[in-house]
């Protein structure tokens, strides 16, 4: 079973998803449509197409088709979860580097159906936020942990296993997996690094500090981040985009290497070094 797994509001009218299942169907492939954002939303889901959820059909699959953005296959990620199921991108978005497939090459999606690829093993972020002696939260990314103002310039410190990083006033700090190198943390300055690395990129967001650099650790460090003297301004949690809660002041948030992977289909065609030269120039 191969999920197919669009953006409806990017692949409008499913005109792309139904030329995957063509080529698919062609081909001998079962396929199914697992719609993201919007599995029940009749306005931009045709009558004809019959959708399944992703996480009923997950443990059936053999491959997840993602048409979209990165915002899409991170959704795709988030239902999968803990499931090692080789994820393929489509790139219907604005930059796409962890999509494989350009629309004009669909025809390319048969060979990772067929199973003719590689398998880019993606390391993630356990993030865990402390209030006190309590953990209010627990969560996993592929891309990025981030802490930001709500509008406000706010204090935050970096620690890496209890020795201080940084400390600064600014709009926040960025907490990424080499795969979230090319998302917000490269937006705030922080450095591209190859995807199936293994490191914890930590970048501070518009930092009032003239030293402020973003740090490459080891993936085994752990790494912390205290919410430092409000004074009334308010800050917030997101994980892989997506807000996770308010923070209060003395909240401490701790993000590590997780025993989850998330493993991307490479077809090879292009190095991550061909991609980001193309989308970046």
């Amino acid at each position: 079973m191969i999920a197919v797994c669009p953006n409806p509001y990017r692949d409008r009218e499913l005109k792309v998803t139904k030329k995957v299942l063509e080529l698919l169907n062609n081909e001998g492939f079962e396929a199914c449509v697992c719609p993201l954002f919007a599995e029940h939303d009749a306005k931009v889901i045709p009558k004809e197409i019959k959708t399944d959820c992703l996480k009923l059909t997950a443990s059936r699959c053999s491959l997840v088709i993602v048409i979209g953005g990165d915002g899409t296959i991170l959704s795709a990620v988030r239902e999968l979860r803990d499931k090692p199921i080789p994820i393929l991108g489509v790139n219907l978005g604005t930059k796409g580097f962890m999509s494989t497939v350009e629309v004009e090459d669909l025809p390319q999606i048969l060979n990772a159906a067929k199973n003719e690829m590689n398998i880019s093993r993606r390391m993630m972020l356990d993030v865990e936020l402390k209030r006190g002696d309590q953990v209010i939260l627990s969560d996993c990314a592929l891309n990025d942990v981030v802490i930001h103002g709500h509008g406000d310039c706010i204090k935050v410190a970096a620690y890496c296993e209890g020795d201080k990083m940084i400390s600064y006033s600014g709009d926040g700090i960025v907490l990424s997996s080499p795969t979230g190198s090319t998302g917000y943390s490269m937006s705030a300055g922080g450095p591209l690094v190859e995807p199936d690395a293994e490191n914890i990129i930590v970048t501070p967001i518009c930092a009032h500090l003239i030293g402020s650099r973003p740090f490459v650790l080891s993936s085994d460090r752990v790494v912390s981040v205290k919410a430092e003297k409000y004074h009334g301004k308010k800050a917030y949690l997101s994980v892989d985009g997506i807000f996770a809660c308010d923070l209060e002041n003395g909240d401490l948030i701790i993000t590590k290497k997780s025993e989850n992977y998330t493993l991307m289909a490479d077809l090879g065609f292009k190095s991550f070094f061909d991609i980001a030269y193309e989308k970046l120039r």
